[in-house]
């Protein structure tokens, strides 16, 4: 089997693949709703990462979206849906969502997201899980929670590490969307190529990876994590969950995701 082979796994809006090298690679497939997760995606993303971290075979694995955006954030349609559940259903949909977010970072082998388009919300929540970004000049940044009156307790801790708190506190309040060569230079983004030009600038920093021993690069990985304080206790853990959750079942969040759905300024806006 050549290098470009593929073992194809899974299916729906979360596919993954292995190729003769053992690079992994997790796609988000929900191209129609610009990879906007729901409770679908989110389960993906975890099966996905459980399976590919307990392949032995798997040395690398790339995480990108199909179509023309990486990933759009939550799917607000699906957020409206979950305010009606019961305050324990909530509560487990925060769980799943923190879990995912959780494995991504704590996942043993290197991971490389490739990111076009747009990617907001919690799609800069995973690219911050990430250990190495590279995009495209057409991507798109934004940290989107505050303005639907929900927020992005799940990533902050991600978001602190990758671009620092000082940044966090603008672009995190004001809800501005920043480009790749802006989110480059705040440190979300590694690397910055030319549109259509991903798997290219991806190659030889795969390659790299993969010249690595392996355990070497799941220790240095670990290490890292421990000294940035990005290996959450389980209180620290369930501590973001519970504000989560709570935070998508407030007055503000029906609020600000109904102004969504009608297309129309959110009733806090003075204008």
């Amino acid at each position: 089997m050549s290098s470009s082979d593929q073992i194809e796994h899974g299916g729906g809006t979360v596919l993954r693949s292995v190729d003769a090298r053992g690079v992994g690679t997790v796609t988000l497939n929900r191209p129609t709703r610009n990879n906007a997760y729901n409770g679908e995606v989110v389960q993906g993303l975890i099966d996905a990462f459980t399976a590919l971290g307990g392949d032995e075979s798997v040395r690398v694995v790339v995480l990108r979206g199909n179509g023309k955006h990486f990933q759009a954030g939550a799917d607000l349609s699906w957020l409206k849906e979950i305010g009606a559940l019961s305050p324990e259903e909530n509560v487990a949909v925060s769980r799943r969502t923190a879990s995912a977010i959780r494995g991504l970072t704590e996942f043993p082998k290197p991971t490389l997201a490739l990111v076009q388009g747009g990617c907001f919300g919690g799609g800069t929540g995973m690219v911050a899980a990430c250990d190495i970004v590279v995009a495209s000049t057409d991507a798109q940044f934004a940290i989107t929670e505050a303005r639907w009156g929900v927020m992005a307790g799940i990533i902050v801790p991600h978001l602190n590490a990758a671009i620092g708190v000082r940044q966090v506190r603008r672009w995190a309040l004001t809800c501005e969307r920043f480009n790749a060569e802006q989110a480059r230079v705040l440190g979300l983004v590694h690397q910055v190529c030319d549109e259509g030009d991903l798997d290219a600038a991806a190659a030889p920093i795969i390659d790299g990876l993969l010249m690595s021993a392996p355990d070497a690069l799941a220790q240095t990985k670990r290490r890292a994590l421990i000294e940035a304080g990005l290996m959450l206790s389980d209180a620290d853990f369930e501590a973001l969950v519970l504000e989560h959750a709570a935070k998508r079942q407030s007055d503000e969040a029906t609020e600000g995701l109904a102004s969504f759905l009608e297309k129309r300024a959110p009733g806090w806006y003075p204008g």
